[in-house]
């Protein structure tokens, strides 16, 4: 179940006024799906379950039955909660938060009251609850690195748990109550073993994380230096481009000189033709020199008298 009716959202299947409004009610609906109600149902369980566990001081055989009854209900349905959840696209951030919140409160639940009835050492409780939320507190402390999956000795520890709190639970004698130790000394074992692999994942994992970000600021300042070398080279090649040009003004300027120097040579040229050929080879110089060539050509024609 993916939703609600349209008449559970609306009560009509008519599109909801406004369009902000109509998707938080459709948003909000979505919520009650079949795997949200059993982590709901196994958060309500918690307090029944103690309930049935303290009942005529905790250790009547019937009341720890019912009890035993309410612990094992809250036990399957975080089996298929998540199951249901990722199956069929059903996964709510009000999952991933009841689900973890549930699955401790139960456990928490049931070593609490048992230690306290005097069936469990608070040594192990201690160790049992401690590691949990350590491994909680630690997922958030890498969380923004990534995500440490949950693996197979972890999913082995919480069956482990489960199985001998529920021995504890019930009223057993004889081999099943030295068969419980057994099985709540293996959940403690995969306690402490598991708890030590995820530190050491999630060490691994922050220290690559760290990597990459530093590898990341890395190349992003080399970005920026590559940037601004270019830019400098572009400056550079603007510089070049003005002096070519400034070059390329005083090249016309003396050209139009030269010119100017040979027409001016030549007007002397019928005054004296020695003096004109000296003009126009004077002009045919450079920049400078044709402007010279040009001023010397017309002080000579200046001098010379005229016809």
């Amino acid at each position: 179940m993916t939703g609600v009716p349209a008449s559970a959202a609306g009560g009509t299947g008519r599109r909801a006024p406004g369009g902000k409004l109509g998707a938080a009610a459709v948003n909000q609906a979505s919520l009650w799906n079949i795997a949200n109600i059993l982590t709901m149902l196994r958060l309500v369980l918690v307090p029944a379950f103690v309930v049935l566990l303290l009942q005529d001081g905790g250790y009547d055989p019937a009341w720890r039955a019912w009890a035993w009854a309410a612990f094992a209900v809250a036990m399957i349905t975080d089996i298929f909660d998540g199951h249901l959840a990722r199956t069929y696209n059903l996964v709510t951030d009000f999952g991933k938060i009841a689900d973890p919140i549930a699955d401790k409160a139960i456990m928490a639940a049931g070593l609490i009251c048992l230690s306290a009835l005097g069936d469990l050492p608070w040594w192990v409780t201690g160790v049992i609850l401690f590691r949990e939320l350590g491994i909680t507190l630690m997922r958030f402390w890498v969380i923004r690195h990534g995500v440490i999956p949950a693996s197979r000795g972890g999913k082995m520890k919480t069956l482990a748990q489960g199985t001998a709190v529920g021995m504890y639970v019930l009223a057993l004698t004889g081999p099943l109550a030295t068969l419980r130790w057994w099985v709540m000394a293996l959940a403690v074992v995969l306690t402490v073993a598991t708890g030590l692999d995820y530190v050491r994942q999630a060490v691994v994992l922050r220290r690559r994380g760290l990597a990459a970000e530093r590898a990341a600021r890395a190349a992003e300042a080399a970005g920026d230096a590559e940037a601004a070398a270019g830019a400098a080279r572009a400056g550079a090649g603007g510089a070049v481009a003005e002096v070519d040009g400034a070059d390329g003004g005083v090249g016309a300027v003396g050209a139009v000189g030269a010119v100017g120097g040979v027409g001016v040579e030549a007007d002397g040229d019928e005054a004296d033709g020695t003096a004109g050929r000296a003009g126009a080879a004077r002009a045919g110089e450079g920049a400078g020199t044709g402007g010279t060539g040009g001023a010397g050509a017309n002080a000579e024609a200046a001098a010379e008298p005229p016809r």
